[in-house]
């Protein structure tokens, strides 16, 4: 399994691994929003089918001097690539929100359903902590929710030290909270 950044090469698997995460009433890859000239805009799941869509939707992915929604972190995003086919999604956050200090983290990452169970969040953390020390970060912050057992395993086989559990503001679940130095 590979860390790499969004790429079109992977289009119909992408779009792919969005139906799965959409039958399992998982997001997967978050949200795909953006401001523009001071304009929220959303790409949807019809217009990423065209191969304009899905370049437009890639290079708003990788284009580091985007613009952000209020709120929203610098961040940078990478997908799990396995076998040539979109295995999952990572999201390194650059710094920290009081929400993502409380709920996110620095570092979140989904696998598509398809390719579950196959150590690919754990080597996609792996790969993802020297880009975090590259940021100059000495640490991250790596969260998941208290019966999430699979999350937690691949936290703590990355060197995660849980620092605590807190109910979420958001909705009341119970989040873990591990540091992962670096």
């Amino acid at each position: 399994m590979r860390l790499i950044p969004p790429t079109t090469r992977l289009h119909r698997s992408y779009l792919g691994g969005v139906d799965e995460f959409a039958g399992a009433r998982r997001d997967g890859d978050g949200l795909w929003q953006w401001v523009e000239d001071g304009v929220t805009h959303e790409i949807t799941r019809e217009e990423m089918e065209s191969e304009d869509g899905f370049t437009r939707f890639v290079a708003r992915r990788t284009d580091p001097d985007r613009d952000l929604l209020p709120g929203w972190v610098p961040c940078t995003f990478f997908w799990m690539e396995q076998d040539g086919e979109y295995a999952g999604s990572l999201a390194l956050r650059h710094e920290l929100t009081e929400f993502l200090a409380a709920e996110g983290g620095h570092i979140g990452y989904s696998v598509r359903p398809s390719a579950r169970r196959r150590g690919h969040a754990t080597e996609a953390l792996r790969q993802s902590l020297p880009h975090a020390r590259a940021l100059g970060l000495d640490r991250v912050l790596v969260t998941c929710d208290e019966t999430n057992i699979a999350s937690a395993r691949t936290i703590e086989a990355n060197g995660g030290v849980l620092a605590k559990t807190v109910e979420a503001a958001s909705d009341g679940r119970l989040v873990r909270h591990y540091w992962i130095a670096l």
